[in-house]
């Protein structure tokens, strides 16, 4: 027997990958029925986030995480919750007439808690999104979504743009090895602006979090550019050195 769900609570995730060139979302398609001009019901298509109502028996974190297995088949992935949105007016009466349709539910109200979700998009993780009927698109093509997903999805990129400048998660959508040009670009397509590439290296490489693997790209038409990767342990060390209360005594 299926877990039964809960009707006015939903959990959307907005899941963010880089293909090595653009920051791509994870979007699902939804098929609805709508009349025409003429009054007879037709199929339309378009795209919404990952999602669905909680079941009773989970928190909002097991949904999340739940909705992210299901159509990314990882278990370990970076999650934050994002906001809730409980306007009473959020969706429209074609939207909910579609949702208690899709999930079998009777309800005038949902409630929906949002997180977004940062993955390393590679050939294993767009073939397993593929059978679950998922799509990456490039974020800066998404002009509108379902529901009221396009205000969700911008709430995230703008939160991430914060958090970007502030802790490292730019490494969440890398390889485990990357070329300084391959961060850079990554920090470019999040932020939408031009970096300078000198300035960008030098911070980089006096930050003593990048560490050189001695192995270099091959089969390029340029340069082979050294790969590094990131010394998560050092930057968690330094970063407990700088946020400790100065009355208290550490032991490290």
């Amino acid at each position: 027997m299926p877990p039964v769900t809960n009707s006015s609570i939903s959990v959307d995730c907005v899941v963010f990958g880089f293909d090595g060139s653009s920051l791509k979302v994870l979007l699902v398609k939804r098929r609805y029925r709508e009349a025409d001009a003429s009054g007879d019901e037709v199929y339309k298509e378009d795209y919404k986030l990952p999602g669905s109502p909680i079941f009773d028996n989970e928190d909002l974190t097991t949904s999340a995480y739940r909705i992210l297995e299901e159509i990314t088949s990882i278990r370990n992935i970076y999650l934050k919750q994002l906001h809730v949105f409980s306007d009473p007016a959020r969706l429209s009466e074609r939207d909910l007439a579609w949702l208690n349709s899709r999930y079998g539910m009777d309800t005038r109200r949902i409630i929906t808690i949002a997180y977004y979700s940062l993955v390393k998009l590679n050939r294993r993780m767009t073939e397993h999104t593929a059978l679950r009927r998922a799509e990456w698109h490039d974020v800066q093509s998404v002009k509108k979504l379902a529901l009221d997903h396009k205000e969700i999805l911008m709430m995230a990129l703008s939160t991430l743009n914060r958090q970007l400048l502030n802790e490292p998660i730019a490494f969440e959508l890398l390889p485990r090895k990357f070329t300084i040009r391959q961060l850079q670009t990554l920090y470019e397509a999040i932020l939408g602006v031009e970096i300078d590439n000198r300035n960008f290296r030098k911070k980089l490489l006096t930050s003593g979090y990048l560490r050189a693997l001695g192995d270099k790209e091959e089969g390029v038409a340029h340069k082979p550019a050294q790969y590094y990767m990131f010394d998560k342990a050092r930057y968690e060390k330094e970063n407990r050195k700088r946020t400790k209360l100065n009355f208290i005594n550490w032991h490290e």
